[in-house]
């Protein structure tokens, strides 16, 4: 795989991590997908950790913190809602992997790329319904699913007190500033 042919072992599921073999069980180590389920990467993390016990692991958390907060805020708000619409593409990750944790967690869960998407039956028998986006939807489209569901159906709004602070700053290359402030 990759620039390694023959020494990269692609790992999808806890089955992949329990019959994974290697030429040299003390010389193992492991990346993620930086949008995978944060629960699914731990638990076959667990299992690789089990089965080598010198594993290597990332100098840092490589799940991006955006995933890991919007899946954590989904699995809460799963719990305590009917319906999660989640806002993302369809070969978004992310977005995907929200739609899977909220099911997990026991709420019906929708993708949809904007508010045409939307189908009125979803709706239907549902009191409380859970929004967000997949990490790289633009705001406008959230903006245009709440002003629908707002409209439509007398939506109140409620921002998720618990969430996570996502101002994260990340500082531009000295190369960049240096050409920025010609």
């Amino acid at each position: 795989m990759g620039q390694l042919p023959g020494k990269i072992r692609l790992i999808q599921d806890v089955r992949d991590a329990a019959e994974v073999d290697v030429s040299d069980p003390a010389r193992v180590a492991y990346v993620t997908q930086t949008t995978l389920s944060v629960d699914d990467t731990k638990e076959i993390v667990d299992i690789l950790r089990k089965r080598f016990p010198h594993l290597a692991t990332p100098p840092t958390d490589d799940i991006c913190y955006a995933t890991q907060n919007r899946q954590a805020a989904v699995k809460r708000l799963a719990e305590r809602t009917d319906l999660v619409i989640v806002i993302g593409a369809a070969n978004s990750s992310n977005s995907n992997r929200l739609v899977e944790v909220a099911s997990s967690h026991g709420a019906r869960a929708y993708r949809v790329e904007s508010a045409s998407e939307l189908k009125d039956e979803w709706f239907d028998g549902v009191g409380t319904v859970a929004l967000t986006a997949g990490a790289s939807a633009p705001e406008y489209l959230v903006q245009e699913v709440v002003t629908y569901l707002q409209e439509r159906y007398g939506a109140n709004i409620e921002e998720d007190a618990n969430g996570a602070d996502e101002e994260v700053y990340f500082p531009l290359p000295k190369e960049l500033l240096a050409a920025a402030s010609r």
